[in-house]
C-alpha cells in the first residue's frame, strides 16, 4: 500500500471516516507533505497554490521564516506558561495589540481557538450589561463551541439538541431589520466585519457607523469577529478601520498564529475593565495566550503593520479583481462575480453546480481553495498575503484553463 493510502485509512480509522468518505467520493483527496510560503505539496510531490490560506491562518504563509525564528527563539526561555501567574509576554503582546488599536481599546484576554474568544466576548457583554440577548446575522459564523454555536445557522447545531434561549439572527446589510431587532434586552450585536461563510459578503460603508449608533442608543454592545479579517487580510490591519467604526469588543485569531502557535484574543473597551476586574479569576484559560505563542503574534504584527506589507495586499487584491473580471467577460456563461476587499475574495457563480464543479476542476489544476458553507455558490478566494505577482500569474493562469475545461472553449 502506498503511504499516501495508508495515511488515509489511518486517518479514517481513527481520525474521521466521514471527512475521508467525501473527500474520497469527488477525488479532492490532500495529504499535505512539504509546505512553503503560499505552496502546499502533497504526500506524493504534487504541488498547489494554497487560495484559501485556512481562513487567514497562512496570512504570512506556511512556514514563514520570521515566525519559526521568533517561537524558535522564545523556546530557548519559555514554554506554555502558567495562566494563574503574571506573564512577561502576555503583557508585551497586549501592548504592542493595544497601540495598533483606537483609543480605549486595550484590554486583552487570550484564547486557543477563535470559538473560546467569541464564548467569552458574549459571556462579557452579558456580565457588563446585565442582559443576555444576542444578535447576529443569517449565514454568519462564530465557531462550533457553546455560545459561539448559539449565534450560527441551526445546521451547525441542529444535531446537538438545543441551544440556549436568548439568541436571535438578522440580515446582515439590513440596518433597519437590525434597528427593529435590537432592544432593551439585547446585550451584544455580534457580526464578522466582512462574512465569510455568509459567501464573503462586503455590507455598506456607513452599515456599520449605522449598527454602531443603533447599539449606543439601546445600550448594547457591539462585537466585530476579526478572526478571519484581522492582521491585513483586507489591506488594512483590522478590517473594522475601512468602515469609520470602533466595535466595544472585538475577537481576533487564526493568522496571529503565524501559521505556527495557535493563539486568539478578545480585546475590549477598559470602560468595561470592572468586570473581570472585581474577579479576575471567573474566567480562565489554561493554554490561552501560551508564552511561546506570544512570540509568535509579536512577529506577526511586526510583519503586518507595516505599509509596504499592506500596500502588497492592496495592489494584489486589485491585480486578482482586475484579471479576474477579465476572465468573467471572456466566460460569460459562469457568471462571474467577485467580491471582498483587498484579498479577502469570494468566486460568485451562477450556482452551486458551477461552483462545486470548479472546485474539483480547480483543484485537478493545482489551486486549493473551498466553498462559502452559507453560500455555496461563492468559492473562498484567500491568497496568502505575501503572494507576488508572478505567483498570481500562475494562479490566474490555472483558472483560466479551468474555465476552459469547465465551458468547453
Amino acid at each position: 500500500m502506498k503511504l499516501k493510502d495508508t495515511i488515509v485509512k489511518t486517518y479514517s480509522d481513527y481520525v474521521s471516516p466521514g471527512k475521508v468518505d467525501v473527500y474520497t467520493k469527488f477525488n479532492i483527496v490532500l495529504v499535505p507533505g512539504k509546505r512553503n510560503g503560499c505552496y502546499l505539496y502533497d504526500i506524493e510531490g504534487k504541488r498547489y497554490f494554497n487560495c484559501h490560506s485556512n481562513g487567514g491562518v497562512f496570512n504570512l504563509g506556511h512556514r514563514n521564516s520570521r515566525i519559526i525564528r521568533a517561537v524558535t527563539e522564545a523556546m530557548k526561555s519559555y514554554d506554555i506558561g502558567n495562566h494563574h501567574l503574571i506573564s512577561r509576554p502576555k503583557a508585551e503582546l497586549a501592548k504592542v495589540l493595544s497601540e495598533t488599536l483606537p483609543k480605549g481599546l486595550n484590554q486583552v484576554v487570550y484564547g486557543v481557538g477563535g470559538g473560546e474568544a467569541i464564548d467569552l466576548a458574549i459571556k462579557l457583554s452579558r456580565g457588563v450589561t446585565g442582559r443576555t440577548e444576542i444578535i447576529s446575522a443569517r449565514g454568519g459564523y462564530h465557531g462550533h463551541t457553546g455560545l459561539a454555536l448559539a449565534t450560527g445557522d441551526n445546521k451547525f447545531s441542529e444535531h446537538f439538541g438545543p441551544t440556549m434561549p436568548g439568541f436571535t439572527q438578522v440580515d446582515f446589510n439590513d440596518i433597519h431589520g437590525l434597528d427593529r431587532a435590537v432592544s432593551e434586552k439585547t446585550a451584544a450585536v455580534i457580526f464578522e466585519t466582512i462574512p465569510a461563510t455568509m459567501g464573503i459578503v462586503v455590507p455598506d460603508k456607513d452599515y456599520f457607523k449605522a449598527v454602531k449608533n443603533i447599539c449606543e442608543s439601546r445600550g448594547a454592545l457591539l462585537i466585530l469577529d476579526e478572526v478571519q479579517t484581522g492582521f491585513g487580510r483586507t489591506g488594512s490591519l483590522w478590517a473594522f478601520e475601512q468602515f469609520g467604526v470602533v466595535p466595544d469588543m472585538m475577537v481576533i485569531g487564526k493568522g496571529m498564529s503565524g501559521g505556527v502557535y495557535p493563539i486568539t484574543a478578545t480585546v475590549y473597551n477598559e470602560k468595561y475593565s470592572g468586570f473581570l476586574r472585581s474577579d479576575p479569576f471567573v474566567h480562565i484559560s489554561t493554554f490561552g495566550g501560551s508564552e511561546i505563542g506570544c512570540y509568535a503574534a509579536l512577529e506577526v504584527l511586526k510583519i503586518s503593520r507595516k505599509k509596504p506589507f499592506l500596500n502588497n495586499v492592496k495592489s494584489m487584491g486589485k491585480y486578482f479583481t482586475e484579471k479576474l473580471s477579465q476572465l468573467s467577460r471572456r466566460y460569460p456563461s459562469l457568471k462571474l462575480r467577485v467580491r471582498g476587499i483587498g484579498l479577502m475574495m469570494g468566486l460568485e457563480f451562477k450556482d452551486e453546480m458551477t461552483s462545486l464543479f470548479l472546485l474539483k476542476i480547480f483543484f485537478d489544476n493545482g489551486i486549493y481553495v473551498v466553498y462559502s458553507g452559507n453560500d455555496k455558490k461563492v468559492l473562498q478566494f484567500l491568497p496568502v498575503l505575501t503572494i507576488t505577482k508572478k505567483q498570481a500569474d500562475e494562479i490566474i493562469k490555472s483558472i483560466e484553463r479551468s474555465f476552459k475545461t469547465m465551458t468547453g472553449l
